[in-house]
């Protein structure tokens, strides 16, 4: 008996304590839904720092029970949506309505592209890659070459230069790291392209803005280039480069959280021209020597860059010209050196820190017949910028800058000795907000002021861009902004009693991206107004400048990659459609400038053949007649020159994992193409005024390079640098 009254009393006692547990026990119930209602299954709902918790059913429903009292924080989390947290008492736990908003952080969430192409490997969506800018077959080498195949560039092949949408090239501005550069291209002549002064090895990430682009950037009309640097270097390593150009030769060192790039490169075309003579009587042919450093510092929380370029470019030669008998001679000789420094880093409370400042110094001698002219050039760029991102939703950027300009110019011939020029303070502040309402739906909002200490002025200029996510793999972007630019040196340096120019942009994007495959069509149209005026033949010191020109460029881009199609193969189709006229310089009406053509087309292949360890690669450009005033007839720019037509071809061979040897010819077939006409001053006896055509210098260029690199890991190549 008294051992059942024990057992009796162990029971009671077991009883009691699951009562009292079961009493203690609180029930947690809800229901678990997207935005619109659509329930969730399978979400995790659990109380953070406890086991207790489950997973909801079909209907998105959950019940579990907890023995935690008082407050507690309730989770729920699942793929793709924000994780939601909760903090209240258990007791008040039931029958809640939780909706989980998407994570806009996925990989599928909208991005703005009105206006902008990526080429970097980091970008979410790239039109090219850092590969592609340098190994298209018609740029030779420079990443300005390859831009010219993307839609909105029109095809002014005896200029070298980016024209984007109707807008002539000092439209686009080019900056490093943030930081703008000031003179971007080497000097050149009349129908000799130039090129771009910056090595391609420097950067991996490229964003060509053709309009619409950030309040962050200011003083461009049509585009920006923007050039990111390399951050820091994997492996120390040393690049030699042999060419039929000249050569150069490049070393990479890396000590703990430092590194130093050092390139070096000499080009001449002298023996080039003894074998390919043009059409240009060269006393001097070509020559460049090029040097370039990048020093780099890893901080904790930061990086900081410091680059430093130098070049100096010298050559003579005498063109043909229908009113000087015996062709004009022109002689140049150009120094540039240029100086970047860069910082980006973390600051506490999730702020961020970019900043900068660029130097600019070039020197410029040229001989034109009688006219000695001298240019000095002094400018510098400093830029302050925060960014904070106070959700995945909310990000806010501030920044001020400050761009100085001190220009000098002497003229001397056998009656005149004159000096002019100016000094150019703009002070600019911006802000800018980009707000992630959805994964499908996001805007960006900007505001750029700038005072102009020149002109004593103030603007304000407002932009706005939004895109829509469409389906899965596609999305519309919209664009509209007021840009503002002053005029140029050219004209600055004679009269400084001007305003800034002006030009609103409007832009409806459409794109496509998926299976390596990308599809864009673009909508735009640009107003311009206080474009700079003048009745002379040429601006000169007593011509009479006003800034109360105007005009309109509007048309449609088309751009089509695929390398997912056919094996090995990747392509891409490029389309550009332009209507612009416009009322500026000593035009007496306004017309189509004759850079702009309607029509400009640009197709590039690249094949990579196994067996051969060879990339191949191909190109096509074609652009519609440009515009020129034939003095025979009446009217202004009333005629245009036949179509352009260029096919260039490429092979990359790798002798061995390091060494590679190169080919390039750029219009293989040989298309007699026409840059315009030259007229007479003077009509004959007959009153016709005789006329020269103005051709290419050359109607092909060949190019072949050795190239070798010597790495720690045995692997790395230049094919990223051709």
């Amino acid at each position: 008996m008294k051992l059942q009254h024990t057992m009796n009393l162990k029971f009671a006692f077991l009883f009691f304590f699951l009562s009292v547990s079961a009493i203690c026990q609180t029930e947690i119930s809800g229901v678990v839904t997207q935005k619109n209602g659509t329930p969730i299954s399978g979400a995790n709902v659990y109380l953070e720092g406890t086991y207790d918790g489950t997973t909801t059913d079909d209907n998105g429903r959950f019940t579990f029970t907890t023995s935690e009292t008082g407050e507690q924080t309730l989770v729920v989390s699942f793929v793709s949506f924000e994780p939601f947290s909760m903090t209240k008492n258990v007791g008040d736990m039931q029958q809640l309505i939780v909706r989980l908003r998407e994570d806009v952080s996925a990989l599928d969430t909208v991005i703005i592209s009105a206006g902008t192409f990526e080429a970097g490997d980091n970008s979410k969506v790239s039109v090219l890659k850092p590969l592609d800018v340098v190994t298209t077959a018609s740029a030779l080498g420079d990443f300005v070459g390859a831009l010219q195949t993307l839609p909105g560039t029109t095809t002014v092949s005896e200029d070298g230069r980016l024209f984007v949408r109707g807008g002539d090239a000092g439209e686009t501005q080019i900056f490093i790291d943030g930081i703008r550069v000031f003179e971007p291209y080497t000097p050149s002549t009349n129908n000799i392209p130039t090129r771009g002064r910056y090595s391609p090895f420097l950067f991996d990430g490229i964003t060509f803005s053709t309009g619409g682009y950030s309040a962050e950037y200011g003083q461009a009309l049509s585009s920006v280039l923007l050039l990111n640097t390399i951050d820091f270097p994997d492996q120390e390593k040393t690049e030699i480069s042999v060419m039929s150009l000249g050569g150069g030769v490049g070393n990479t060192q890396i000590w703990g959280n430092n590194s130093l790039s050092v390139n070096a490169n000499y080009i001449n075309l002298a023996p080039y021209n003894e074998l390919f003579p043009d059409r240009n009587d060269w006393q001097k042919p070509f020559e460049t020597i090029a040097g370039e450093s990048v020093y780099r510092h890893k901080f904790e929380d930061g990086l900081l860059k410091i680059y430093g370029a130098f070049d100096a470019t010298n050559f003579q030669l005498t063109q043909e010209d229908i009113n000087v008998p015996k062709g004009v001679n022109f002689k140049l000789n150009n120094q540039n050196f240029y100086t970047n420094t860069s910082y980006s880093g973390r600051l506490d409370n999730k702020w961020r820190l970019e900043a900068g400042g660029s130097f600019t110094l070039s020197k410029t001698e040229i001989n034109v017949i009688e006219d000695a002219i001298e240019d000095t050039e002094k400018s510098a760029h400093l830029k302050l910028k925060l960014r904070k991102n106070f959700s995945n939703r909310f990000k806010m950027s501030y920044g001020v800058e400050q761009f100085l300009t001190d220009f000098n110019e002497d003229f001397k011939n056998e009656t005149l000795n004159v000096e002019y020029g100016f000094n150019n303070n703009i002070s600019a502040a911006f802000t800018e907000a980009d707000v992630i309402f959805s994964k499908k739906f996001a805007i960006k909002l900007g505001l750029r002021g700038e005072y102009s200490q020149l002109f004593d002025a103030f603007i304000v200029s407002p932009r706005i861009s939004l895109a829509y996510k469409v389906s899965k793999n596609s999305q519309l972007s919209l664009a509209y902004g007021d840009f503002y630019q002053q005029p140029l040196n050219e004209y600055l340096k004679f009269q400084e009693d001007l305003e800034a120019q002006k030009a609103q942009h409007y832009i409806l994007n459409y794109q496509y991206s998926a299976n390596n495959r990308i599809f864009r069509a673009e909508l735009y149209r640009k107003e311009y107004d206080n474009l700079v005026t003048y009745a002379s033949e040429l601006p000169s010191f007593d011509t009479d400048f006003n800034t109360n020109g105007n005009g309109f460029a509007q048309g449609f881009d088309l751009f089509l990659r695929d390398n997912e199609s056919l094996k090995n193969m990747d392509y891409w189709v490029s389309y550009s459609y332009l209507d612009t006229e416009r009322k500026y310089k000593n035009y007496p009406t306004a017309a189509t400038p004759n850079f702009a053509n309607s029509h400009n087309l640009s197709v590039v292949g690249k094949y990579w053949l196994e067996d051969w360890k060879s990339q191949v690669g191909f190109s096509y450009q074609y652009g519609s007649g440009r515009t020129y005033t034939n003095a025979n007839v009446p009217g202004f720019l009333q005629n245009k020159t036949k179509a352009y037509n260029s096919i260039s071809l490429n092979w990359a061979y790798l002798l061995s994992q390091q060494k590679i040897l190169y080919f390039s010819v750029n219009n293989v077939l040989g298309f007699k193409n026409v840059n315009g006409y030259q007229y007479a001053n003077t009509p004959t006896a007959n009153g016709d005024f005789a006329r020269r055509t103005l051709r290419p210098a050359a109607d092909q260029f060949f190019f072949v390079g050795f190239f070798w690199t010597i790495s720690d890991d045995g692997e790395d190549n230049q094919l990223d640098n051709l």
